[in-house]
């Protein structure tokens, strides 16, 4: 990436949009791991990438989720609607009560308020998720009773 160079004697407001303009790059490998230790919601963990609490954006949540083998998230609800693009691994996810095989370059589309889970295969699953908010922390998960 190219340095940025912005000149001194700007005003701040043009500086803060110079700066907003520039894009905010994450790397999945120095995202922390979360998850894996409250059981209200499987054994899934994940690395939060975008989210504006975090990160110099707004308007999208994207992060990837990571399951060992058979690993769960478990049915659950949330108002927004989400998105799922496996990258490796298998696994099955159901939505609504319909399971969808679901393996790397596979997408899946989850409407609002569709009660949906996640089953790993025996090789694990991984897959990037997406949610139209600006903070993980405007996703409420309403897990469904076991």
């Amino acid at each position: 990436m190219a340095d940025v160079q912005i000149d001194a004697s700007l005003p701040m407001t043009e500086v803060a949009a110079i700066l907003a303009a520039l894009p905010v790059v994450a790397n999945a490998d120095h995202a922390p791991l979360e998850g894996g230790e409250d059981p209200a919601f499987g054994t899934v963990r994940w690395r939060t990438l975008f989210s504006a609490d975090r990160t110099a954006t707004s308007g999208m949540v994207m992060g990837i989720a990571e399951f060992g083998a058979q690993g769960t998230l478990l049915p659950h609800r949330h108002e927004p609607a989400e998105m799922y693009f496996a990258l490796a691994g298998a696994g099955v996810v159901t939505i609504d009560g319909v399971p969808h095989e679901f393996s790397a370059g596979n997408a899946l589309f989850i409407p609002a308020d569709a009660e949906h889970s996640v089953l790993a295969g025996p090789e694990g699953l991984r897959f990037l998720y997406v949610f139209p908010r600006d903070a993980f922390s405007d996703v409420v998960y309403r897990f469904s009773p076991a």
